[in-house]
């Protein structure tokens, strides 16, 4: 049943819950009350598409030293000033070039990759679950076609989402920006949505989460433990990457991360 509020319709995505008048867009650009319905407007319509070395996702215990056809198309619900995709994650589909390429377009392309070492479909370099259809419907042929489907998100999104597609999905890597609600609501996020999509996943497919290290914003030795210990508590075996900001789009007044703190940050879950 459709969420009103007056005359405008609630999209029922994510947490942000964008109340929209007639022909209005959501904070992710890529969804519009449409006729009275929230529609995707990012349906098929990709604007990157490489094949890639499945740890580039980061995923390094899923299918080590395999290829992976991996899509993008334009929008995210998250407000990252480091975004190292913002070419397309922060511009709406008149901002950036499209290809149309349907579901089964996408499953067939990713099958004559096979020759190529390709497992499957990573969906992935913008926010993918605010189009959560064009990836759900992907990942059915794909999986029709006995390959595999990955899944790189911010995890911002209802769990009634998260559950629609996680029948297809095989493995994912999960953005934890930090640990903490401060640092979450400066990204346009939260804390806890992310903590709760994050426990549904690992209990379906395999999991690997990222933590990129910004200075000055979450890299206390005190808060990498505190996501350590949580991480511990679902499965002490699930992977933490713990990456090196540059910068980047609205946060060029930053050095690079110190490459001696990502070492002293990654050494903190061993001794948990």
């Amino acid at each position: 049943m459709k969420q009103r509020e007056g005359n405008r319709i609630i999209c029922p995505v994510c947490p942000h819950h964008c109340s929209l008048a007639e022909g209005q867009y959501g904070r992710c650009r890529a969804r519009k009350n449409e006729n009275g319905t929230i529609i995707s407007t990012s349906y098929g319509k990709l604007t990157a598409l490489m094949l890639d070395p499945i740890e580039k996702k980061p995923l390094r215990r899923f299918h080590p030293g395999s290829q992976i056809l991996s899509v993008g198309s334009f929008g995210c619900n998250l407000s990252c000033p480091f975004c190292q995709n913002y070419e397309i994650s922060m511009c709406s589909e008149s901002e950036t070039g499209c290809r149309h390429m349907s579901p089964e377009e996408l499953a067939d392309l990713a099958e004559q990759c096979k020759m190529y070492g390709n497992i499957g479909v990573a969906f992935t370099y913008n926010e993918p679950l605010i189009g959560y259809e064009y990836v759900r419907d992907t990942a059915r042929l794909v999986h029709a076609r006995g390959m595999k489907n990955v899944l790189v998100t911010n995890g911002t999104a209802e769990l009634s989402v998260l559950d629609e597609i996680l029948p297809y999905i095989d493995a994912m890597n999960i953005d934890l920006k930090g640990f903490s609600e401060g640092y979450y609501k400066k990204l346009g996020g939260d804390l806890d949505t992310v903590k709760h999509f994050i426990e549904r996943a690992a209990g379906s497919c395999h999991v690997e989460l990222t933590t990129l290290i910004v200075p000055g914003e979450n890299d206390s030795e005190e808060e990498m433990e505190q996501e350590a210990q949580w991480i511990a508590s679902i499965n002490p075996d699930m992977p933490l990457h713990v990456t090196r900001f540059f910068p980047r789009y609205k946060m060029t007044d930053k050095a690079a991360t110190d490459v001696e703190k990502i070492y002293r940050l990654k050494a903190v879950p061993k001794n948990i």
